[in-house]
């Protein structure tokens, strides 16, 4: 496996890295702000650069080009595996009743015979990124690690795209499967955010609204919480998520709020928060978000059981972006302290990370997270 970066400056691609001949390209990753992706001269001068490679855009809330944090860029890594081969997949939503009819659809467009590994990225504002891992995983041999990321808009949160080759638009989901002996993958996450305040229940919710918590009003309860904070929201909520803790599973996982509702009464996040579940408040720390993201990284990397990675997919949060403000470089340097010199670095802010936990065989939908992906191939 090769892999090599480009980056999107003044109007043309620059390729940092010769070590990738440009024929052999299989794949090219395209982590870019909407408004590029929209422009027609940065796919054509991909396709001119390297014409028989298979293109998967997203577009970003951020983009991370090695130990860079860029916005308003375009990232790409070119992907050339020497024994290790693909399918690439992808649906819409619009063509489907729900997100889960649409994962489980376009799972079984991807051969199951070796599957290692799968990559989704998804549109970040009209896909339930919950019930499209439960489609996608609904048939799947639990072996197979899936992880990626939900696409951004900066925060704009207007519309995202995800595109293979030239279909490009709203609603569309991308699966990049990988097969064979010769694959390894390694993943990692973690979120860094302080917990305070007793275990609580969610008493109403619908899919990912929530109503009440111990049969209080959740938004009165959350404002009681938040203290002079709370006449910020929703801007505040981003240094406020939840976790929550369904009765099916004994982990948590952060949710990030999208937006509150004053008449209703009601909170809108990025996840779904099952009735029944657990939840805990939580509260940003800067030395800590910055301390998980080098955590995620080392996980990432004991779990890849390899000395080196070729290539580390990061896939970070918006809300982190954000709450870091001028530090979230350090974040990106804190989990690339983990990689030896010479392995590709390259990823995008989300509006929702995708991963697996170290203790249940199957991937969820994350918020607040930096997640790590590590690649290599075998010889």
């Amino acid at each position: 496996m090769v892999s090599s970066t480009f980056s999107y400056k003044n109007g043309q691609w620059i390729n940092q890295s010769s070590s990738i001949d440009s024929q052999s390209v299989s794949i090219l990753l395209v982590f870019a702000d909407r408004a590029l992706l929209e422009n027609e001269n940065l796919t054509a001068g991909l396709k001119k650069m390297h014409p028989e490679a298979r293109l998967i855009f997203c577009s970003t809330a951020g983009e991370i080009y090695q130990r860079e944090v860029e916005a308003e860029t375009a990232v790409c890594v070119a992907l050339s595996f020497d024994s290790t081969p693909f399918h690439l997949a992808a649906g819409n939503i619009k063509s489907h009743k729900n997100s889960f009819d649409l994962g489980k659809n376009i799972a079984t467009q991807l051969p199951s015979s070796d599957l290692r590994y799968i990559l989704v990225i998804a549109d970040g504002n009209k896909i339930n990124g919950d019930e499209l891992l439960s489609g996608i995983q609904e048939n799947m041999d639990p072996g197979v690690t899936i992880s990626g990321g939900m696409a951004g808009d900066g925060v704009l949160f207007q519309k995202t795209l995800v595109g293979l080759d030239n279909d490009m638009q709203e609603g569309n989901v991308v699966l990049m499967g990988l097969y064979g002996n010769k694959i390894r993958v390694g993943t990692g996450f973690k979120g860094g955010w302080d917990v305070y305040g007793p275990e609580r229940v969610i008493t109403k919710s619908n899919g990912n609204i929530l109503h009440e918590i111990d049969g209080e009003n959740a938004l009165d309860l959350y404002k009681k919480y938040l203290g002079k904070y709370a006449e910020e929201l929703p801007s505040s909520a981003l240094f406020f998520p939840i976790s929550i803790k369904s009765d099916k599973d004994d982990f948590f996982i952060v949710r990030t709020i999208l937006s509150v509702d004053e008449k209703n009464k009601t909170m809108t996040f990025a996840g779904n928060l099952p009735q029944g579940s657990v939840v805990r408040f939580m509260k940003s720390n800067f030395d800590r978000l910055i301390h998980a993201a080098s955590g995620a990284g080392e996980d990432a990397m004991k779990d890849l059981d390899q000395p080196k990675a070729d290539l580390a997919l990061l896939v970070s949060c918006v809300g982190r972006k954000l709450v870091l403000a001028n530090r979230t470089e350090e974040e990106v340097e804190a989990a690339v302290e983990n990689f030896s010199k010479g392995t590709t670095v390259a990823g995008f802010f989300s509006y929702g990370e995708i991963a697996p936990m170290k203790n249940s065989q199957k991937s969820h939908l994350h918020n607040q997270t930096m997640s790590v992906t590590t690649f290599t191939e075998l010889p």
